[in-house]
């Protein structure tokens, strides 16, 4: 027992102290790293906060940028058919008033053709110097005749 003593006197003089000095830095260490690892954590959550973050804003501007093309394209379109509208009216409009031109040509060449066919009708007679019947005659013939011809028939 004696010996166990010495020993033991001996290991706590000389060999505890270095090997409590190896367990508290070892202690140390391993709180250093916990401390490291736990700083890392945070700042790792910061990092990643960050770039939700970031990306949340590139997503919303994406989406804005998409929302303004749609917008821009949709005001494109409309001014498009606003514009095809314009010209169809325009188109329409013009045309109208060609046919009215056209139209009055038309109903003017028939007068001016009426009033020849009476003229020559009128001449005849005057000519013959005929009976209201034969007069009747002598204007269905001649306009039977123009009609026959190409011109229009009364």
């Amino acid at each position: 027992m004696l010996i166990f003593l010495t020993l033991l006197v001996v290991l706590y003089r000389f060999a505890y102290p270095h090997i409590l000095g190896a367990v508290e830095a070892r202690e140390k260490r391993i709180e250093e790293a916990i401390r490291a690892a736990e700083e890392n954590r945070a700042e790792g959550e910061k990092y990643l906060a960050e770039q939700r973050k970031e990306l949340a804003e590139a997503r919303e501007q994406a989406q804005q940028a998409m929302a303004e093309g749609r917008a821009t394209a949709e005001r494109i379109r409309e001014d498009m058919l606003e514009k095809a509208r314009t010209e169809q009216e325009q188109i329409l409009i013009h045309a109208r008033e060609e046919i009215d031109r056209e139209r009055t040509k038309a109903i003017e060449a028939l007068r001016r053709e009426a009033v020849d066919l009476s003229i020559a009708a009128a001449s005849k007679l005057v000519e013959r110097n005929l009976d209201s019947d034969q007069d009747r005659k002598l204007v269905r013939e001649y306009l039977d005749r123009a009609g026959g011809d190409g011109g229009a028939t009364a």
